[in-house]
C-alpha cells in the first residue's frame, strides 16, 4: 500500500494543502505522526496545514502519515513546501548555460537558473548499465554509451566547464535547497521499452525517496514513459513532447500537459486554446529568437523552455 497526496505545497491563500489517497481497495484511516502532528491536521482525508505556521520565512515542512487499510499498515514520509515557486514562464533548457560559461546539464547551469528567478530548469536523465540515472542530454558522452556503461566510469567524465557528470541524486539535491524554481525533469527513451519502465520506476522511486514531488514536473518524448509515471504517482505532474497527440486525447489520458515543439504549435494553433479548455499546461520548445518568444507570450501559453533565459526574462516579469 502506498500513500499519495494530491498536492506538496501550502501557501498564504488556503489552509488545504490536498487530499490523501491510497491504492488500497479498503477503507483507509490516516494519522500524523511525528513533529508535523502539530503543524498538520486530517480532516475528510483531506490534508489541512494549521494557520499560525503558514508563515513566509519557511521553505517546508516534513511529516509522516501512516495509513491503515483492514490489517495492512503503512508510514510514508513527504515535504510540504512554502509555494514561493516564480511564475514567470521562463524555462531555461538544460539549465542556463549558453550565457554563463557552465556545461549543459550541469549542477552549474542548474544554480544559475535558480539565481535568474526562473520558474524551471529543464534537465535530461538517462540510466546507467548498473542502473545508476545519470543526468545527460544524449545517449552517449565523450564516445559513451550511457546504457552500456557503468557509473563509476561515467562519473569520473569531466564535462567542458570541469565539472563532473552529475548523478540525479546529487543533481536532485542540489536543486531541493531552495523552493523557488521548479525542476524540469525529462526522462529520455531507453533502448527498449523494459528498459524505459525501469528507468521511470527508478526516477519516480527517487524523487519519492527525496520527498521531492513539489519541485518535480516530468516529461517525456516517450507516451509509455509518461503512462508509467501516472501509474506510480496518480498526481506526478506530467507533460508530453512529442507533438503528435491532440489535447482531446491528452485531456482523456489525464495528462498535465503537452510541452511542443514551436513548429508544432504554430502548425497546430488551434490545439493552444483546446489546451486552454481542457485544463492542460502549454509549453513551447526549444524557442530562442524574440519574435517567436512574442507569438507564444501574445497567445498566453503557461511555459516557454529556451537556451536565452536572459533574452526571455526581458520581455516577462518575474
Amino acid at each position: 500500500m502506498s500513500v499519495f497526496i494530491s498536492n506538496h505545497t501550502f501557501s498564504s491563500q488556503s489552509s488545504e494543502v490536498g487530499t490523501l489517497h491510497t491504492n488500497s481497495a479498503e477503507k483507509v484511516a490516516f494519522k500524523i505522526r511525528g513533529k508535523g502532528a502539530k503543524i498538520f491536521v486530517i480532516k475528510d482525508n483531506k490534508l489541512l496545514i494549521v494557520a499560525k505556521y503558514i508563515k513566509p520565512d519557511v521553505k517546508w515542512y516534513d511529516l509522516e502519515i501512516q495509513a491503515k487499510a483492514g490489517s495492512s499498515k503503512v508510514s510514508q514520509s513527504f515535504r510540504i513546501v512554502n509555494d514561493q515557486f516564480n511564475t514567470n514562464k521562463v524555462i531555461a533548457h538544460r539549465g542556463a548555460w549558453k550565457n554563463t560559461g557552465a556545461s549543459e546539464n550541469s549542477i552549474a547551469a542548474l544554480q544559475h537558473a535558480i539565481r535568474m528567478g526562473c520558474q524551471g530548469s529543464e534537465f535530461d536523465v538517462h540510466m546507467s548499465a548498473d542502473s545508476v540515472l545519470v543526468i545527460n542530454h544524449d545517449p552517449t558522452i565523450q564516445g559513451l554509451a550511457i546504457a552500456t556503461s557503468p557509473a563509476s566510469q561515467l562519473k569520473n567524465l569531466k564535462l567542458s566547464s570541469g565539472e563532473n557528470m552529475p548523478t540525479l541524486e546529487a543533481f536532485l539535491k542540489a536543486g531541493l535547497t531552495q523552493n523557488n524554481t521548479k525542476l524540469i525533469l525529462e526522462i529520455k527513451p531507453a533502448t527498449d521499452n523494459l528498459r524505459s519502465l525501469q528507468l521511470a520506476q527508478k526516477v519516480v522511486e527517487m524523487v519519492k525517496n527525496l520527498q521531492a514531488q513539489a519541485w518535480i514536473d516530468y516529461i517525456s518524448f516517450d507516451y509509455t514513459i509518461c503512462r508509467e509515471i501516472q501509474r506510480l504517482d496518480p498526481y506526478a505532474r506530467v507533460a508530453y513532447l512529442n507533438g503528435d497527440k491532440s489535447p482531446s486525447v491528452l485531456a482523456a489520458d489525464k495528462i498535465w500537459g503537452f510541452d511542443y515543439h514551436f513548429s508544432v504549435l504554430q502548425k497546430n494553433e488551434p490545439w493552444i486554446a483546446e489546451g486552454k479548455q481542457k485544463g492542460l499546461t502549454i509549453n513551447a520548445w526549444t524557442v530562442n529568437e524574440e519574435a517567436m518568444m512574442k507569438w507564444f507570450l501574445d497567445r498566453r501559453i503557461d511555459f516557454i523552455t529556451t537556451n536565452e533565459p536572459e533574452l526571455l526574462f526581458k520581455l516577462v516579469k518575474k
